[in-house]
């Protein structure tokens, strides 16, 4: 920054990527056979932040779209971002404050500027974020299989080749049969399940049943904007319930903890906002003495470089969702992709803000319809 402690966001950019599944992922909201994201980028101090809106095409995860992105991003809160003075990334939310949710695009713009001081201060995200380990344990999700048996060799292969968590998607009358036959099949392995929200409280019953599978936890068994049903369920079952698209605040944590609605989050960095309010979540969850651990949004290697970065924190105990590059894509938007270790850790880039940035021939491949708003 020039001898300066304040950094000033000159432009932003947004670029739209388009990027084919190695395999169709099925959850209860519907199939997915390709990514489409915003690539965000923000400039000052001749140089640039990346980050990834996780945001899709459709309202399905939670209201916002690619297209709300957009429309935020140029007329709410790019306006409200360039040409302010930045000394540290945790100014940046506040000055959108005044815009109601929408925390996927805040989300963006929020770690495009952490990447950006980052690469300012040549230190490494988790480092700023005070993260303690340079490698981190993660799992894999699974969707919606045709078959039982299909679901099984899938998780037979994850589980052999070293994540140390399997996710499994479920939906009514998709649950308790996929998940017994797993159980069968891998007796040992930690395992859970995530309903994305696909039932009411008078399917308690299902889920009192999945208490002898011995799950790890049950993620967002109810309605996405729920508490108190959820408490009433954590009431009647033994398994942790985890909640998801519940938690989009730091006061919505305490919240759930006080009430009982959960003894788990997951935190996502787009649903909650970006990194500032991600640490908050995470801190309100150790002063409540419960675990987190860090979801995944079908993420290219950007986003995945920024949900290792946030899993660093002490209080990310519970392997994660981000698993090896490979496990989506033939070849990811950055290069080297993220790979899995023999030991089920992944390594957290060590470089300078995120520690990765777009591949310039994939970008130029993956790429369309690029924006910039500013100088």
């Amino acid at each position: 920054m020039a001898g300066t402690d304040v950094l000033t966001i000159d432009g932003i950019g947004i670029e739209r990527v388009v990027m084919p599944l190695k395999a169709p992922f099925e959850t209860s909201f519907g199939v997915e056979s390709e990514r489409a994201f915003w690539l965000v980028t923000v400039e000052g101090g001749g140089l640039t932040g990346y980050a990834e809106s996780v945001a899709g095409d459709e309202p399905y995860y939670n209201e916002e779209t690619n297209e709300t992105v957009r429309h935020m991003i140029r007329d709410h809160l790019g306006p409200r971002l360039i040409g302010q003075p930045i000394t540290h990334p945790d100014q940046v939310l506040p000055l959108f404050s005044q815009v109601r949710g929408n925390r996927m695009a805040k989300a963006a713009l929020e770690m495009a500027v952490w990447d950006l001081y980052g690469r300012v201060h040549n230190a490494p995200i988790r480092e700023l974020l005070g993260g303690t380990r340079d490698r981190v344990p993660v799992g894999v999700s699974i969707g919606i299989q045709p078959t039982p048996a299909d679901l099984v060799a899938q998780a037979t292969r994850f589980y052999a080749e070293g994540y140390r968590r399997l996710k499994i998607k479920i939906r009514p009358g998709l649950d308790l049969e996929p998940l017994r036959a797993v159980r069968e099949a891998l007796p040992d392995a930690p395992m859970m399940a995530d309903a994305n929200s696909a039932y009411a409280l008078e399917a308690a019953s299902v889920f009192q049943e999945m208490d002898a599978l011995d799950l790890l936890m049950v993620e967002q068994p109810l309605a996405e904007d729920d508490l108190v049903d959820h408490a009433a369920l954590q009431s009647l079952i033994k398994t942790p319930v985890c909640l998801d698209e519940s938690i989009r605040t730091h006061e919505d944590a305490e919240k759930a903890f006080r009430i009982g609605a959960c003894r788990i989050i997951n935190i996502k960095l787009g649903r909650v906002g970006g990194f500032s309010e991600a640490r908050q979540i995470h801190d309100a969850a150790r002063r409540a003495g419960h675990p987190v651990w860090c979801g995944g949004m079908l993420e290219s290697g950007i986003g995945r470089a920024a949900n290792l970065h946030i899993t660093t924190l002490p209080g990310f105990t519970l392997p994660g969702d981000t698993s090896g590059s490979d496990r989506y894509w033939d070849e990811d938007l950055v290069d080297p992709p993220f790979v899995l270790g023999s030991d089920g850790t992944m390594a957290v880039p060590g470089g300078p803000g995120l520690g990765v940035v777009p591949d310039p021939r994939r970008l130029k491949r993956f790429g369309s319809a690029r924006e910039h708003f500013g100088k």
